[in-house]
Parts: C-alpha cells; sequence; structure tokens
C-alpha cells in the first residue's frame, strides 16, 4: 500500500502533465478505488478521538474523475451515462439491498448493513448495522459508523463536490432524525439523537439549552439529544433568526433514548451459506 500511495501522490503532484488515460495510470488508479471498494482502506476514520484524512485516496477519487468517461448503462428501465460505476458483488456480502438504492463503487457497507431506496457516494464508509432508510443521501466520502439510524431523507454531505478538508462524520449508535441536512464536514458524536429536520454544517452552534453555553460549531457531544432551533441576530435591516442546534437532554453513555430503539427485525440477516 505505501509502494501505490506513493505513485497516487505523485501522479497527483503531475496530473497535468501525465497521460491521465494509458492503461498503466488506469491501472494505479483502479487499485485504490479497490481497496476503497473492499473495505480495505478508508478516506478517513477517528483515530483517538481525532479525524485523520487519508489525502491520497481522495486524490485517487478526484483522479478518478478526471480520468474516468461516462458510460451508458441501463439501470431498470431508466438509462444512465455515469463516470462512476455502480458497486457490484454485494450478494453473499451480508448487506441487505432493496430495489431502487444506489450504491456506487468505491464505498463500503459493513456485514449488517440494511440499505432502502438511497444514494451512496464514492469513499463512503457504513459501519456494520446501520440503516440507510429511504431517500438517504450520503455524498463522497462522509463516515458511518455502526448501528447509526439514517430516517428516512436525511443528506450527508460529500468531500469531494464541493472539496472539504473533512468529511462527515456519524459516530456508532447516533440516530439522524427525518430530513435531516449534515454536511461541510460536521460530526455527530456516538450515541447522540438529532430531532427531524436537523442542520448542521460546520458553522452551525450548538447550545446547551440548561446554560445558554455553545458547546461548539458543527459538532454535536456524544450521548445528547439535539433538536433544531433558531436564535435572534440583531443586523442593519432587523432582528432575524439563525439556524442553531439545541441540545435539550445528555444521557448517560450507553442509554438509548426511546425514538432511537432500533427494529431488530428489519436488520435480521440470515446466516450467509
Amino acid at each position: 500500500m505505501a509502494i501505490l500511495r506513493s505513485e497516487i501522490e505523485e501522479l497527483w503532484e503531475r496530473r497535468d502533465e501525465v497521460p491521465l488515460h494509458s492503461a498503466e495510470v488506469v491501472a494505479t488508479v483502479d487499485a485504490a478505488i479497490d481497496l476503497l471498494d473492499t473495505g480495505r482502506a478508508r478516506v478517513a476514520e477517528l483515530v483517538d478521538g481525532e479525524i485523520v484524512v487519508h489525502e491520497w485516496l481522495k486524490s485517487a477519487i478526484l483522479l478518478l474523475y478526471k480520468q474516468a468517461r461516462p458510460v451508458e448503462t441501463q439501470f431498470g428501465p431508466f438509462e444512465c451515462a455515469d463516470k462512476i460505476p455502480l458497486k457490484s458483488g454485494i450478494g453473499g456480502s451480508g448487506v441487505q439491498v432493496s430495489p431502487g438504492a444506489v450504491i456506487r463503487r468505491g464505498s463500503y457497507q459493513e456485514p449488517g448493513v440494511v440499505v432502502m431506496p438511497s444514494h451512496i457516494g464514492i469513499g463512503s464508509y457504513v459501519g456494520e448495522g446501520t440503516l440507510v432508510d429511504s431517500w438517504v443521501g450520503i455524498g463522497s466520502c462522509a463516515q458511518i459508523g455502526k448501528r447509526v439510524h439514517l430516517s428516512g431523507g436525511v443528506g450527508l454531505g460529500g468531500m469531494i463536490e464541493p472539496p472539504m478538508a473533512k468529511p462527515v462524520v456519524i459516530e456508532d449508535d447516533a440516530f439522524i432524525g427525518a430530513r435531516s441536512m449534515i454536511y461541510s464536514g460536521a460530526r455527530v458524536g456516538e450515541g447522540a439523537l438529532l430531532g427531524a429536520g436537523a442542520l448542521l454544517t460546520d458553522t452551525i452552534p450548538v447550545i446547551d439549552a440548561a446554560t445558554g453555553e455553545e458547546l461548539s460549531r458543527g459538532v454535536v457531544p456524544p450521548w445528547t439529544v439535539a433538536v433544531p432551533a433558531n436564535r435572534p441576530r440583531e443586523f442593519a435591516g432587523g432582528t432575524f433568526g439563525l439556524p442553531c442546534l439545541l441540545v435539550i437532554k445528555h444521557l448517560k453513555k450507553g442509554e438509548r433514548h426511546d425514538k432511537a430503539k432500533l427494529n431488530d427485525v428489519v436488520r435480521t440477516q440470515p446466516p450467509v451459506l
């Protein structure tokens, strides 16, 4: 992997000089994408509580976009022309995928993941036992932990378009309420619950309802319940409400809020024969 990393880094530095469509370069980029597709490598991961981004894998994805040409395919009754092919080999992986789900190659889902009709982008990682509900959009390189519940219509921003320094990270056992939008490298801590319609970016204040203290910008603390709110701000044109997230409850570590109790029947997987 060290050799491959060095090759990708050199290709990225010389991307305007080298023939990106040569067989050798295509094979090199494909090898990096295959690491992501099989879960042997991740664009980003948590190390001692900090998000570590492996920039060379992000560069490999960007190189793929530069070298790939749209290919026409049939998707049921629909005709597509896309640069990134769909993921293959899902059968027997322990991942449950409903009709209508779009999972791109270069993403990885651990065994026990349930994917309803939704979209999962390249470079993303979804942990064991996570439920990706209907009409969820998981952007490129988003990192989703284990036993997470992404409710219907949730949108998680990508890291590639527009380019971001860090991906969206949803940690283990989090619950994201319906129609919530999480973008711009925002992070939801372990066991946290976001109410429906929450908006979280790296500039959105997260405020403790009990004290009025601003806890962070763009980071929901572990084992808390947070709901969308707004706070008044004075401008030359008047007083306006700007969005924030309000932490209304602190949970004990391991405590599950009623709305976060997951339906084990949906997640039950038959043994792989």
